[in-house]
């Protein structure tokens, strides 16, 4: 009997495609030995968050008629997962990562690689299903338009040859080009420790001593690495660890690479995977050093660790720009005309339809809270102001007496909130492209109409870089001859969507320019935020908030390869700790799948981008209800 006789009347038709996502989610939880993980399906990057005990995975929608090949990229991600669940420890891989930047990623991708390759050794389908989501992704990717070494991911291409070395399976097609670039140097300076890694896959701990042998021949590795030797008597049963289910990982929370992205995306997302929640006793030796050798290039997941003992004022002196000459500082109008916004704001409607009725709700409850603080507040037995109903008698009898009653007037006392301004700072970096932009600017736009009807008013700015690997600033820096250490290299582009004085009616086309094409680029936080607490210094306010929303650490190529790794973080970390040790402005943050917790004070990191309305409107309600409470 067919399934359709067997549904009951009235009973909905199921999608053609759920039998294939419970397969997947059924042979994920098998193959990760973790029953009790939740698998869901978006069309928002795939994800995976540990939980203790009940692991979260978020794999891609699949399309309503999926080809063989779709299927093959969705089962590749859920097998990724599953065996990175199975076969990684997280504290043990934080314990032996490197401190550099380039080392770290080099040796976060090979640990990925070795995961992969695991499964791929032991079951010939799971080892075809990562294939062709490492094809889907490096095809998304664009890694083969990739023509020079400055283009080409150092780390990308390591972990494809160990994974070559490991399987005997080719890079993929579309990545081949980028691998073949650096394959003569790397195997002229570390074909023999490459060699080296397939002994050791089984063991997580003894293949990171291999990597770090690898690194040693690639010229990358310092002093202030982890040393795998010294950990070797900390713990015996790590090596067992790596073998279960992560569920006993204490409170840690990762978030997988995104399969099926751009590189950008896919190096962030598996950098912030590996920084869980460690304690200070599991950071490897130098984590917290007040400030890195010079050689040292401190990964971008670094964010994901205590801020360093530093002075602010230190390193703010320290950080200098090459050139402010091609900065801009734009409102959002004159970067397009006025039908290109009308159609990119049209866009941005149709993206959101349904998810705007959520964040109106939230925004709703938000209104009638901040509403329901404005109950009128009178002062009485004034000499000016309002005329007092109440004292109208006494007025008559004291004028019919000939003489004055002067206390006779009222006046209203302005509720706290009203005098607020708001600044909501958005990351226009390319990470944000697709799903999360689209739900910053919904958000905004909805928050700011919000905040607009109850007397408070709201800016909303956003930032990012003209161009990418340097723009005009950077060829400026090779004709002065490539002078050492100049500092931010590329030209800032920072946006004003709405300012606060400017009516939401009149802005409201402006946050379509966020859905442009092009226009996400490089991330410089660190200038941005002192530029947004400026603008906020200069409004007449008597209360300030400054909201900053971002997924990511600070990243521009540039400027990271001419200075050290961790320059641009540095500044961040020494803006953050000026603002909120030493200005009036409050300052709070989101991450969207990124720990801002490690820089922030007061933040807040979510993993799906559609959380982000609830988060929004929860955390300004907060600020209000505390001004609230405040005794006067």
């Amino acid at each position: 009997m067919s399934s359709s006789s067997n549904r009951r009347p009235g009973q909905p038709t199921p999608l053609p495609t759920e039998p294939v996502k419970r397969a997947v989610a059924t042979a994920l939880k098998a193959l990760a030995r973790s029953p009790n993980c939740e698998v869901t399906y978006a069309a928002d990057r795939p994800a995976l968050v540990e939980v203790p005990g009940a692991p979260r995975v978020r794999l891609s929608e699949p399309p309503r008629k999926p080809s063989a090949n779709d299927i093959a990229v969705l089962r590749g991600q859920a097998d990724s997962y599953a065996l990175r669940l199975a076969c990684h420890d997280v504290r043990l891989h934080k314990r032996l990562q490197p401190e550099s930047q380039q080392a770290r990623a080099v040796f976060d991708a090979v640990e990925q690689a070795r995961v992969d390759s695991l499964g791929a050794r032991r079951m010939t389908g799971v080892g075809t299903n990562i294939a062709a989501m490492l094809e889907d992704r490096y095809h998304r990717g664009k890694f083969d338009e990739i023509a020079d070494r400055d283009s080409a991911p150092f780390e990308e291409a390591v972990a494809l040859m160990v994974r070559e070395r490991l399987t005997g399976i080719a890079p993929p097609k579309a990545a081949r080009g980028m691998v073949d670039l650096w394959r003569d140097y790397i195997e002229a300076k570390a074909g023999k420790a490459l060699d080296a890694l397939s002994g050791d896959i089984e063991s997580q701990q003894a293949f990171a001593k291999a990597v770090h042998r690898l690194l040693q021949s690639l010229d990358m590795a310092d002093e202030t690495d982890a040393s795998p030797e010294n950990s070797e008597g900390e713990d015996d049963s790590e090596n067992e660890t790596q073998q279960n289910d992560q569920q006993g990982s204490e409170g840690e929370q990762q978030e997988q690479p995104p399969e099926g992205a751009d590189f950008r995306e896919t190096d962030k997302a598996r950098e912030d995977l590996e920084d869980g929640e460690d304690s200070e006793a599991d950071a490897p030796p130098g984590e917290f050093e007040d400030e890195a050798e010079p050689g040292d290039a401190d990964d971008p997941s670094d964010m994901a660790r205590p801020p360093p003992k530093t002075q602010p004022d230190r390193l703010i002196i320290d950080y200098k720009v090459f050139s402010q000459k091609f900065d801009e500082v734009i409102g959002a109008e004159e970067l397009c005309d006025t039908e290109e916004l009308d159609k990119l704001r049209a866009y941005l409607d149709k993206q959101l339809a349904q998810f705007h009725s959520v964040v109106s709700r939230l925004a709703n409850r938000l209104q009638r809270r901040l509403l329901a603080q404005q109950n009128r507040s009178w002062e009485f037995d004034l000499e000016e102001g309002t005329l007092d109903p109440a004292r109208l008698t006494r007025v008559v009898i004291d004028d019919m007496r000939g003489s004055f009653s002067p206390l006779s007037y009222k006046w209203e006392k302005d509720t706290d909130f009203r005098d607020t301004v708001v600044t909501l700072l958005i990351d226009n970096s390319g990470s944000m492209r697709g799903r999360p932009i689209t739900v910053a600017a919904t958000c905004g736009d909805i928050l700011a109409r919000t905040l607009e009807r109850c007397g408070v008013k709201v800016e909303i700015l956003g930032f990012t870089t003209k161009a990418w690997k340097g723009g005009q600033s950077r060829e400026a820096w090779l004709a002065a001859g490539k002078p050492p250490a100049p500092g931010r290299l590329n030209d800032l582009r920072h946006i004003i969507y709405k300012s606060a004085d400017a009516p939401w009616r009149r802005a409201k086309r402006n946050l379509g320019l966020m859905m442009r094409e092009g226009l996400l680029k490089e991330n410089i936080d660190g200038e941005a935020l002192d530029w947004a607490h400026k603008r906020l210094l200069q409004r007449p306010e008597q209360r300030k908030i400054l909201m900053m929303i971002s997924d990511g650490a600070p990243v521009d190529d540039s400027t990271l390869s001419v200075n050290s790794g961790n320059y641009l973080e540095k500044h961040l970390r020494a803006i953050i700790q000026e603002i909120e040790t030493r200005s009036p402005v409050e300052l709070i943050a989101i991450g969207i799948g990124h720990d801002v917790t490690r820089y922030y004070k007061r933040a807040v990191t979510i993993v799906d981008a559609e959380e982000l309305g609830g988060v929004m409107t929860e955390k300004l309600a907060e600020l209000f209800d505390e001004k609230a409470a405040r005794p006067r």
